[in-house]
């Protein structure tokens, strides 16, 4: 079986909710945030994945990935990850994109990154080595982690640019699955919602 990876965004959070450039910040999950959770469990425990029984699961030190996975029901068996931390946005911590483009108004984060922060080169390195370690054996695997971290890790699955992220957005606890077609990377499933619904 050709490994794939599956990500689950964490829920909604007060700043995921204004669109603020939530990085290293450690907001909780609102109630919201915490029924997504839920529901997402709930998901992953019924067909097709049946709990993953076989599935490694890693997730993200900061708090609203480390609930997620916990209240979705693999908390138990995830092992806390550094290279799923979210971007570090230095200046731009805590600004909504609306913010930080009244000062510059031609920014795009997949091409000028954040001053006094994470280069886009060093994301790009943290995802190839998720990658890396996804494609290192025989098994799923399932991660919990962070918008901008997750878009960089699908462009790089690809073999993409990081840059490439800028073309698919996850919303609060979405569940996409990088796999595989025809012997090569791609998409199976991709911001999807429905256990929300």
């Amino acid at each position: 079986m050709a490994p794939r990876i599956l990500l689950a965004r964490h829920g909604q959070t007060r700043w995921s909710l204004a669109g603020k450039h939530t990085g290293r910040t450690d907001i909780p999950l609102l109630d919201e945030g915490r029924r997504g959770a839920k529901l997402l469990g709930e998901r992953l425990h019924q067909s097709p994945w049946a709990g993953l029984p076989d599935a490694e699961v890693r997730t993200s030190p900061l708090a609203r990935a480390k609930e997620t996975c916990a209240l979705a029901g693999f908390g138990d068996r995830a092992r806390e990850w550094d290279a799923l931390l979210e971007w570090d946005y230095g200046a731009y911590e805590g600004m909504t994109p609306a913010e930080i483009k009244a000062i510059r108004p031609d920014w795009l984060i997949w091409r000028d990154g954040v001053p006094e922060g994470e280069s886009i080169a060093s994301i790009a390195a943290r995802a190839d080595e998720v990658v890396a370690w996804a494609r290192s054996a025989d098994r799923d695997v399932l991660v919990f982690a962070h918008g901008h971290v997750l878009r960089t890790l699908g462009a790089r699955w690809l073999g993409h640019d990081a840059s490439f992220a800028a073309r698919i957005r996850l919303d609060p606890t979405s569940l996409s699955v990088l796999g595989w077609a025809y012997g090569e990377p791609a998409i199976e499933r991709w911001n999807d919602t429905g256990h929300l619904d």
